[in-house]
């Protein structure tokens, strides 16, 4: 992964491009900025994954420590979300039909992989970050975060399939 155009505005918004070489776009990698300092509060409305033609969507979700995602099944099969990851407490949430959902709170940092059980191809990824300051890329790999507080910041990238050095 190459990050280009790192620019930090005036304004607060840090902006740039994530090209993840070797793939054929460079959507859904994680930019983000570690230690900032404060509280965030998680937010009220709970984020959604759907599974759709045995596809979790989105791919990759990124959320905020304590956040809620509702899992929704659009299948007309039973589906299961189940995660090996310690960041998600190696939860399994069973398996459920067409028009139901289940729901999870993510309340630990770290990247969590989402499987399901009577599917094995179908993959996603919850990346739960510590604080409201990241974006997921666009295909071209454009990103922008808005309204960083002033600072000096690492800035990382996390992709499922890529490793990237953090920058300052």
């Amino acid at each position: 992964i190459l990050l280009s155009g790192g620019d930090i505005a005036l304004a607060g918004a840090i902006k740039g491009k994530v090209l993840c070489k070797g793939l054929r776009d460079s959507r859904d990698a994680v930019v983000y900025l570690e230690n900032v300092p404060g509280q965030f509060p998680a937010p009220k409305q709970p984020a959604e994954i759907d599974q759709v033609k045995m596809v979790f969507i989105p791919h990759v979700l990124p959320v905020l420590v304590g956040t809620a995602v509702k899992f929704l099944n659009s299948d007309p099969v039973l589906h299961n979300v189940y995660t090996p990851s310690k960041a998600g407490d190696r939860f399994n949430l069973g398996t459920w039909p067409k028009g139901q959902s289940k729901s999870y709170t993510f309340d630990k940092a770290g990247e969590v992989r989402l499987l399901c059980n009577v599917h094995p191809e179908m993959e996603a990824w919850v990346v739960v970050l510590s604080n409201p300051y990241f974006a997921k890329t666009a295909p071209d790999g454009s990103y922008s975060i808005a309204n960083v507080p002033a600072g000096k910041y690492s800035l990382k990238v996390w992709h499922e399939k890529l490793k990237f050095p953090p920058q300052e």
